[in-house]
């Protein structure tokens, strides 16, 4: 599949310019660039969600331009966005064979359905989904597998992935690309788009970097050092990847969290965090750390246990109890397109929406002071936009994740739980959020986060509280805060920090 010449503009915003751009049958082509380079628009001119305005798309020899997702899909052309597209209330087995249901006598044939869905999950090394269950009741990290079982059930010729190994564990990772190694030696075409370079290293056979709309360069998977791709990527020199921390000195204790439980999934949690300290939680995923958020912030009905604020005890029963003062708390949720934004409305609008109450006078908004929080947050986390009236769906991931940390700075909290919000968003983007996190501990905010790259918990934490099984099997601190450690304490081996 080849671009020559191919543009695309958004209003007065140049998404792509000019680009030529070729992916090969038998190959898996990486690429890379910050969000808002233009790697989205990219993809979705390939797979028919958007048209071009200028240029040519050539597929097997022949000029085309698809007029919609299912046509592109009729070529052999099928796209995993990082938005999944599943249907929440649909089985595992609707969701696989959506587009083309096996059918007996003019029906659906349930039984054989069921069949091939365990065949494509099986593929995949997914065999633990239950091809019956509903999708809404599976984690992430299996609805992302869900997800490219349906994509494999297209029997593509050009397989394009658009961070689909974000939301996963890493030993479904180590399957995915497995998938796509055989994939490319059927000979299969892959465009993938991935932050994570070290899965870049391990598949890619070429590269090619965007930045700002345009193609830079494309090479040989192996030809650049990874500085150097960096570098293309962002257009300046980097410095330090993880701002330098500073000598924690534990002072008041902003919160504490005693005995917690919820159902089956939190055991006995005690956990603080200090005035200015940024705490990270680890372990593997689904040990209990997104529920710990969830269930903070109000949002887990009958949880257990005493939550105090600055040494005072606090029911959180809802998120709207969570944001008032005296908690003073903000959840950056994990879905920034389903949790955190409401795609259709306009950028303004949902940098307004956490804030409203503190911006109005009775029952009246007062415009003024919103307009100028709203210029606010958009300065300090530096989004680039058109317009504010643009939906905020135009923007990129990265710019949307923005949006999400704006929207609550603007409610001036004084404690943030934050759930894996760099997953899914470029370099450049990810030393933001670290370099504004490092300034929000400074000021004081105290900080609670959950992530699932280790890199991020030891550059970035002061602490970190590694779970196992809905529990807190062990606090790492200072030189303690190693790889090998949150591992081997996220396996529970006793012998991790001797």
């Amino acid at each position: 599949m080849t671009l020559q010449g191919v543009t695309k503009r958004y209003g007065g915003v140049t998404a792509l310019d000019n680009v030529d751009f070729a992916c090969r049958l038998g190959s898996i082509h990486a690429v890379l660039g910050e969000n808002g380079a233009g790697k989205s628009t990219l993809i979705k001119i390939m797979s028919g969600v958007v048209s071009p305005d200028e240029g040519i798309i050539t597929l097997a020899g022949q000029q085309r331009i698809f007029q919609g997702p299912a046509q592109a899909n009729a070529a052999g052309v099928v796209c995993i966005f990082q938005e999944l597209s599943l249907i929440p209330d649909l089985s595992v087995a609707d969701n696989i064979c959506i587009s083309n249901p096996p059918r007996r006598f003019g029906l659906i044939d349930k039984g054989e359905q069921i069949r091939r869905a365990e065949q494509l999950l099986a593929r995949i090394h997914c065999e633990d989904v239950n091809p019956r269950s509903r999708v809404r009741d599976l984690p992430l990290s299996r609805r992302q597998m869900v997800e490219i079982a349906k994509a494999l059930s297209r029997d593509p010729s050009v397989l394009i992935l658009d961070e689909a190994t974000s939301a996963l564990t890493s030993a479904d990772v180590d399957h995915v690309l497995s998938m796509l190694r055989k994939l490319r030696d059927e000979g299969i075409a892959i465009l993938t788009i991935s932050h994570r370079m070290h899965e870049i290293e391990a598949v890619a056979d070429m590269c090619s970097v965007f930045r700002n709309g345009l193609h830079i360069e494309t090479f040989a998977q192996g030809d650049r050092a990874a500085r150097d791709i960096v570098q293309m990527m962002i257009g300046r020199e980097i410095s330090a990847h993880f701002p330098q921390k500073r000598t924690f000195t534990p002072g008041a204790t902003a919160l504490q969290v005693q005995n917690y439980h919820w159902e089956n999934r939190l055991r006995d949690i005690n956990l603080t965090v200090g005035k200015g300290e940024i705490v990270g939680l680890g372990g593997l995923d689904g040990q209990g750390q997104k529920e710990l958020l969830l269930g903070l912030f109000g949002v887990l009905k009958k949880t257990r246990g005493t939550v105090r604020i600055n040494g005072q005890a606090v029911r959180i029963t809802s998120p709207q109890r969570a944001i008032r003062a005296g908690i003073d708390m903000a959840l950056i949720p994990e879905d920034r397109k389903t949790e955190g934004l409401l795609l259709p409305m306009s950028i303004s609008d949902n940098l307004a929406l956490a804030s409203l109450q503190n911006l109005s006078k009775g029952i009246f908004i007062d415009r003024q002071a919103l307009s100028s929080a709203i210029e606010g947050g958009i300065a300090r986390m530096q989004i680039k936009t058109g317009s504010i009236e643009d939906p905020v769906s135009t923007l990129s991931g990265g710019n949307q994740q923005k949006v999400v940390l704006a929207k609550w700075l603007m409610t001036d909290p004084k404690v943030v739980l934050l759930n894996d919000p760099t997953r899914g968003i470029d370099v450049g983007t990810k030393q933001e959020i670290y370099r504004l996190l490092r300034q929000l501990a400074e000021e004081d905010v105290s900080i609670l986060i959950y992530s699932t790259d280790y890199e991020e918990l030891i550059g970035c934490c002061d602490r970190v509280a590694v779970m196992y099984d809905g529990n807190i099997v062990r606090e790492l601190q200072g030189e303690d805060i190693t790889e090998h450690n949150i591992i081997a304490s996220s396996l529970n081996i006793d012998e991790a920090v001797a």
